[in-house]
C-alpha cells in the first residue's frame, strides 16, 4: 500500500511559480513510476506529467512542455512538480499518482495509487 500526500498548492497571479510535492508513504517509492494530473471544474481529469522510476526520463503533455518540470527524489520518496509562467489555465486542483508499471502511461487507469489533491489557482 503506498499513500501519497501533496502539498504546495495556492494562489498565484500569472507569470508566477509554484513548486509541488508528492510524499509517498513506504520505502517502495522507487519502484513505481509517478505522474502529475489534474482536474479544472466542469472538466475531466487529465495527464500533466510523468517520471520514469529512475527519474531520468520525463513526459510532458504540450500545453505545460517548457513550462513545468517534473522531478523525483528516491532518497526522500518525493515527486516534485515546478511550475513557472503559469496560466489562468493551469488553474486546477493538482493530484500525485503511483504507477507499478514499467512505461510511462498518460491515462488515468494505468495508476495504482492517487494523492488527495492540492488545489492551484492562478489569477488573471
Amino acid at each position: 500500500q503506498v499513500q501519497l500526500v501533496e502539498s504546495g498548492g495556492g494562489l498565484v497571479q500569472a507569470g508566477g511559480s509554484l513548486r509541488l510535492s508528492c510524499a509517498s508513504s513506504g520505502r517502495t517509492f522507487s519502484r513505481y513510476a509517478m505522474a502529475w494530473f489534474r482536474q479544472a471544474p466542469g472538466k475531466e481529469r487529465e495527464f500533466v506529467a510523468a517520471i520514469t522510476r529512475s527519474g531520468i526520463t520525463p513526459y510532458y503533455t504540450d500545453p505545460v512542455k517548457g513550462r513545468f518540470t517534473i522531478s523525483r527524489d528516491n532518497a526522500k520518496n518525493t515527486l516534485y512538480l515546478q511550475m513557472n509562467s503559469l496560466k489562468p489555465e493551469d488553474t486546477a486542483a493538482y493530484y500525485c499518482a503511483a504507477s507499478r508499471n514499467l512505461e510511462i502511461f498518460t491515462t488515468q487507469g494505468a495508476y495504482d495509487y492517487w494523492g488527495q489533491g492540492t488545489q492551484v489557482t492562478v489569477s488573471s
